[in-house]
Order: C-alpha cells, then sequence, then structure tokens
C-alpha cells in the first residue's frame, strides 16, 4: 500500500513541479488514462504529449490528496484539485481510480470529478 501511495503522491507532485522528468517510471507502456472531462490517452508517449502540452499552457496550484482506499491492485483516491489555464483558474474535487501491475507501475487510471463548490438546498444541519 505504501508504495502504491508514494507512486500516486510522485505523479500529483510532477504537476505541481512540471517535471515530467520520471513518467516512464510510473506508468507501464501501455497504460490507458481516461481524464474526468472525456479526453483519454493510450500509451506512455501519449501521456508524456499532454503532459508536456497541458504545462506549456497551464499551472497546476494545488493537488491535494484526502484519502487512499486500497484494495489488491487498486487504489483510488480523493483529492481536491486547482489550476489556471488558458487565463482561467478552475477548482474541482475528484477521485481516481488506479490500476497497477505486478511491477508496481500505473496500467489504467479513471478520473472523476465533483464541483468543488456545494450546494445545500435544505440547509446545513
Amino acid at each position: 500500500m505504501i508504495k502504491k501511495e508514494e507512486c500516486i503522491k510522485r505523479y500529483f507532485n510532477m504537476w505541481l513541479s512540471k517535471d515530467g522528468s520520471c513518467l516512464n517510471e510510473i506508468f507501464e507502456f501501455n497504460v490507458v488514462y481516461s481524464e474526468c472531462y472525456g479526453p483519454e490517452y493510450r500509451g506512455i508517449r501519449q501521456i508524456i504529449q499532454w503532459f508536456d502540452d497541458w504545462n506549456e499552457r497551464g499551472t497546476v496550484i494545488r493537488w491535494d490528496i484526502k484519502q487512499f482506499i486500497h484494495q489488491m491492485n487498486q487504489t483510488a483516491v480523493e483529492w481536491y484539485f486547482e489550476c489556471e489555464f488558458a487565463g482561467q483558474i478552475s477548482r474541482f474535487d475528484g477521485v481516481s481510480i488506479i490500476v497497477f501491475n505486478d511491477n508496481g507501475k500505473i496500467i489504467d487510471i479513471k478520473e472523476f470529478q465533483s464541483k468543488a463548490e456545494h450546494e445545500f438546498p435544505y440547509g446545513k444541519l
């Protein structure tokens, strides 16, 4: 569990530092990465290209981990994300479901998002 958590933390920190030099160490060659708003990247080459292209126009401001949930070769991580991209600030909560292979590399990620600002139509308890 600790190795998986450290791998995920390392990946999130790559976005904060804009340093993708270790992406090959974290992801399996044939990885599939589905972002929460639609794009899907297939293979490490596409992930590296996406990382480089995105970081030319954007900056991740925060990517805070709230909790990890482990089950066999899968880890779910709940997080808060904040970025500036093309002059716009975005903030949202999210969950990633991450699958690891036997070598500890990520082979699949599926991201899901929720608005960070919540409404309380019936009031707060």
